[in-house]
């Protein structure tokens, strides 16, 4: 069982914890963080969601997401995702922050309510080199930022439909 730290809706730590079950239950506030990992032509890296995933079975997302565990910092948990879902190793000199955000999901008894640090990752990967965590992850390919925006604007086209698509990949972002 995985334990969150509950912040109030301005961000603020409770002091609270709260198991993964009851903070999608009741909605408490908690941390999650979020990567695009690009290679150095560009292309971003993102997974396939499992087929047994609550939330988009089967769609393509942002390279690494998971939630931050009570007493961990947001590049922690970063890291140990890295290294859960896909076997990649990275480091601090890895990792940029680019911005923190929320998301609230409310569906079918499912709240989900977080405050998001999401970052950039440069690294060149061969995806014939990964692990992928069969629980989370069905497959993994890199995209450029032109397929992503055309499937944002063909509805989404097998993606997520999380506003970080729509957010990071209609704008002239730059690494």
């Amino acid at each position: 069982m995985e334990y969150f730290d509950v912040l109030n809706e301005r961000g603020e730590f409770t002091g609270e914890i709260a198991s993964r079950d009851d903070c999608h239950k009741y909605g408490y506030w908690h941390r999650a963080i979020y990567a695009f990992i690009f290679n150095k032509n560009g292309q971003v890296l993102l997974q396939k969601r499992s087929g047994n995933k609550k939330l988009w079975p089967n769609k393509w997302d942002v390279t690494i997401g998971g939630h931050v565990l009570a007493g961990e910092l947001g590049r922690q948990a970063l890291i140990r995702e890295c290294k859960e879902e896909l076997g990649i190793t990275i480091d601090d000199k890895d990792i940029v922050f680019l911005v923190g955000t929320t998301s609230v999901y409310n569906k079918n008894g499912y709240v989900n309510n977080h405050y998001d640090e999401c970052y950039f990752v440069t690294k060149d990967i061969d995806i014939n080199d990964l692990y992928l965590q069969d629980e989370e992850v069905s497959d993994v390919k890199f995209f450029s930022k032109q397929e992503i925006i055309n499937r944002i604007n063909n509805n989404y086209d097998g993606l997520t439909e999380k506003n970080e698509f729509l957010e990071y990949f209609q704008n002239d972002f730059r690494m």
